[in-house]
C-alpha cells in the first residue's frame, strides 16, 4: 500500500502514542498501548485481516516509549505488505531490545540530563522561570519530533526497519549527547551548589538572634 493512502492515519497513531504508557501492565507491559496506537494504520485491511492484526498489535511489547512508534509503523506496514503472523511476531520481538537500548542512550542518558543541566545552571545564574520554561519547550519539541520520526520511519521501511535504526543522525546524536550531557551537568553542579550555599547563608543571617551587646 502506498504511504499516501495511510498518511492521514499517521496523525491519529501519533496522538495515541502519547497514551502508550497509560496502558502499562505486568502481563503485556506496553503491548496494549502499542495495539491501540497501531489500530488506525490497520483500518484499510480487509475484514478478515483487520481483527487478527489488531489482536497481534496488543501482544506483549516493551521498549522506550519515545521510539515505540518505529515498532508501530513497521508492524502495521508489514501487515499491509502481507507478512505472515510469525514474521510479524518475530519483527516485534526483535525490536524490543534495540529500541529500549537506543532510547535509553538518547533520551534518559542524553537529551533529558543535558537539558536538565542547562536549566539548573540557568536557574542558578538567575534566569529563573525563563530557564524552566525553555527546558519544557525544548525538551517536548525534541521528544515529539522523535516520536513522529519513528512512526514515519517504521511505516516507510516496514520489515526493513533496521535501516532506520542505523540512520547516521541517530548515531551522531548518540555520540554527541553523551559528552554534552556530562559538560552540562558538570557545569551546573558547582553553580547550583554555590547558589544553595548563598541562599542558606542569607537565610541563617536573617534568622539569627541579636547578640547580648546589641540588647543593652
Amino acid at each position: 500500500m502506498a504511504e499516501v493512502t495511510a498518511r492521514p492515519s499517521l496523525g491519529r497513531a501519533l496522538l495515541r502514542l502519547f497514551a502508550v504508557q497509560g496502558s502499562y501492565n505486568y502481563e503485556r507491559l506496553l503491548g496494549v498501548g502499542v495495539g491501540v496506537a497501531e489500530e488506525p494504520l490497520l483500518r484499510d485491511l480487509g475484514d478478515g485481516k483487520y481483527h487478527p492484526a489488531v489482536a497481534r498489535g496488543a501482544h506483549f511489547f516493551n521498549a522506550h516509549p519515545y521510539l515505540i512508534g518505529l515498532a508501530v509503523g513497521a508492524a502495521a506496514r508489514a501487515e499491509h505488505d502481507g507478512a505472515s503472523p510469525d514474521q510479524i511476531e518475530r519483527l516485534r520481538e526483535a525490536l524490543c531490545g534495540p529500541l529500549g537500548s537506543l532510547g535509553d542512550r538518547l533520551v534518559w542518558a542524553g537529551w533529558l540530563p543535558f537539558l536538565s543541566g542547562l536549566a539548573l545552571a540557568g536557574v542558578a545564574l538567575g534566569a529563573g522561570w525563563i530557564a524552566v520554561g525553555s527546558f519544557l519547550v525544548v525538551y517536548n519539541i525534541g521528544h515529539v519530533a522523535l516520536r513522529w520520526w519513528g512512526l514515519k520511519a517504521g511505516w516507510t521501511h516496514g520489515r526493513r526497519v533496521s535501516v532506520a535504526l542505523h540512520h547516521p543522525a541517530l548515531q551522531k546524536a548518540g555520540a554527541l549527547l553523551g559528552p554534552a550531557m556530562a559538560f552540562a551537568v558538570g557545569a551546573a553542579l558547582p553553580r547550583c551548589g554555590s547558589a544553595a550555599i548563598v541562599s542558606m547563608d542569607s537565610g541563617s543571617r536573617s534568622c539569627s538572634l541579636p547578640s547580648p551587646s546589641s540588647r543593652g
